[in-house]
């Protein structure tokens, strides 16, 4: 079963949330459209700005909770390795439409 580790932000350099799953549509639209209470729904932590594949979700667990432990300007520095401009991936990795306030450096 393949599983998933993914960063949302709520902007480029905005807040940043670190989270693990076996569905990331599922996962990804759950944090959009506020379905759960919590962190992302606070803080409208909704753009995904990163994206890891692993074979299994125990796997990506412990690579989540590793990146947890990160000093902020390290998982600054991922993401703008793998997506410099901080696009939303959601869009197009997952044929989402654009959010409201699709600027990345204005939300």
């Amino acid at each position: 079963m393949s599983a998933y580790v993914y960063i949302l932000a709520s902007r480029r350099n905005g807040t940043i949330y670190i989270g693990s799953t076996t569905d990331l549509p599922k996962r990804i639209y759950e944090h959009r459209e506020g379905l759960a209470d919590g962190f992302t729904k606070e803080y409208g932590v909704k753009r995904l700005v990163y994206v890891e594949a692993h074979d299994d979700i125990s796997d990506a667990i412990v690579r989540e909770r590793r990146m947890k432990e990160w000093h902020r300007d390290w998982k600054i520095r991922l993401i703008e390795k793998e997506n410099p401009f901080w696009e939303d991936l959601a869009v197009t990795l997952l044929g989402f439409e654009p959010l409201e306030k699709d600027d990345p450096e204005k939300e």
